[in-house]
């Protein structure tokens, strides 16, 4: 079985407020990790990968997009020499080649990228060719959303997928195979029915795409839980149970929001905490 090929696709970074993303940590804290700006505004990425799995180009997220308007843009401050368009074409691909978008979530920063604007402006997939992912729960929290996603599912993101035709739903079991090389598992504490894909690579080391569960470096230790999440008791299970998956040394996570480090291994110290081992690259796992 020929092993994967991936290619990190950067579509640009943005800014979410600090005490959002930090939760309960003081700010004296968080601060050291990501400086925010004088609106206590912190930078992050919008880091989105791309698995060549045999004859499928799988696409794995895909950024905020651009056709939101300037009111909406100006909450996030969208920014940087990156898009999604751009980084497909660096690495060597056009939109009509990807065959598979798979979404972990719904919300605008992870999906935003899936639907375009049209010359006529019609609202329109952004890959024409691709069968777009992502699974029946998590659909009908988007499209029925609480009050506290309410804002961060825009259904121009994903109704057109819809009504398209190509967004497929992925059965939900306790782990799931996506591909020969991908298997998913399903996280509720960020949003319902997150899915985390974890790409095996073929030479007994794997890759683990966490999405919003580990969204950063800075967001290792424990109690360092954002405050989007909706069930942040769950994240801390989520996090005690992905540590023990990946502490084994045969895996690295791919961190999707960290502005400076993409992927990245963890150990414990001498206290017994999980902490960040060392920052790799693609070429130190492939």
């Amino acid at each position: 079985m020929k092993a994967p090929k991936l290619h990190i696709i950067e579509t640009g970074k943005f800014k979410l407020d600090g005490g959002a993303m930090f939760g309960v940590v003081p700010k004296k804290l968080w601060s050291k990790l990501n400086e925010p700006d004088i609106d206590n505004l912190c930078t992050w990425s919008m880091r989105c990968l791309l698995v060549e799995d045999g004859e499928r180009k799988i696409l794995i997220d895909t950024g905020i997009g651009n056709k939101q308007d300037d009111k909406f843009m100006s909450h996030f401050h969208p920014h940087g020499d990156d898009d999604l368009k751009g980084s497909l074409k660096d690495a060597g691909f056009d939109v009509e080649d990807i065959t598979d978008v798979l979404l972990t979530h719904f919300h605008f920063d992870h999906v935003g990228g899936a639907v375009e604007m049209d010359s006529k402006g019609n609202l329109v997939p952004t890959f024409p060719n691709a069968t777009y992912w992502t699974n029946e729960l998590h659909y009908y929290a988007a499209y029925e959303p609480n009050q506290r996603e309410k804002a961060s599912f825009l259904k121009e993101n994903f109704l057109p997928l819809k009504e398209h035709g190509i967004l497929k739903y992925i059965d939900i079991n306790e782990e799931t195979l996506f591909t020969d090389h991908i298997n998913l598992i399903f996280s509720d504490c960020h949003t319902d029915k997150m899915m985390v894909p974890i790409i095996n690579l073929g030479n007994g080391h794997n890759l683990v795409y966490t999405a919003d569960l580990l969204p950063s470096h800075c967001h290792i230790n424990m109690p360092y839980v954002m405050s989007y999440d909706i069930r942040p008791l769950e994240t801390l299970r989520e996090k005690a149970a992905l540590y023990e998956r990946v502490l084994d040394g045969n895996h690295t996570i791919f961190f999707e929001h960290d502005k400076d480090m993409a992927m990245a291994q963890l150990t414990k110290n001498d206290k017994g905490r999980v902490v960040l081992d060392r920052a790799v690259e693609l070429i130190d796992i492939l």
